[in-house]
């Protein structure tokens, strides 16, 4: 009898350190946020929710913010500070911003939660702001549209998002929807 409760002890406190470690919300002091709100996780701090992290984290893994990456079909993008692409939803609204993206679309679409004083680079640090979700949670904006990453992406620089339905796009510096890089107009380059 003491085994077996030995042994489910030793089971719940695994789950409960399983859980915990979904992801860390920097929004709140660095407490483990739950289950529900992994994949909302802080600007460069976790994967979107269907991938995977890999090995120990890194400094940088640490780190909220964003930056621009450079995409060789899109041109320059916005991503967290890990590299991971960030969306806009054609559906939400800038003026004044509003998200539109509840409940099973946050499965595909978890939204990018504002972190105070993130480390920001390429992007003009007035187009970074925040607007209140339904829920009362805070979600980075750029260019008053909220962000959102694609639990697509599976790898960082991927932008598989980009296009989706005619409605997601992945962000430019300058807070607009990327577009497909088009080569010279027929004029030799020159």
């Amino acid at each position: 009898m003491r085994k077996i409760v030995l042994t489910l002890a030793v089971a719940a406190a695994a789950a409960l350190s399983l859980s915990a470690c979904d992801s860390i919300d920097l929004t709140k002091g660095g407490q483990a946020a739950s289950g529900a709100e992994a994949p909302a996780a802080a600007a460069g701090t976790e994967a979107p929710a269907a991938a995977a992290t890999s090995a120990a984290p890194s400094a940088a893994a640490n780190v909220a913010g964003v930056k621009v990456h450079e995409d060789a079909t899109l041109g320059k993008v916005v991503t967290d500070w890990k590299g991971w692409t960030l969306y806009r939803f054609e559906k939400d609204t800038p003026k004044p911003p509003k998200s539109n993206c509840e409940a099973d679309c946050l499965a595909k679409w978890p939204y990018v939660p504002y972190v105070e004083n993130m480390k920001i680079e390429g992007v003009d640090q007035k187009l970074i702001g925040k607007v209140t979700r339904s829920d009362g949670s805070l979600q980075l904006t750029i260019n008053s549209w909220p962000a959102y990453r694609f639990a697509g992406d599976t790898k960082v620089g991927e932008t598989k998002g980009q296009g989706v339905g005619g409605v997601w796009f992945a962000f430019t510096p300058e807070g607009k929807k990327a577009q497909a890089v088009t080569g010279d107009s027929g004029n030799g380059g020159y």
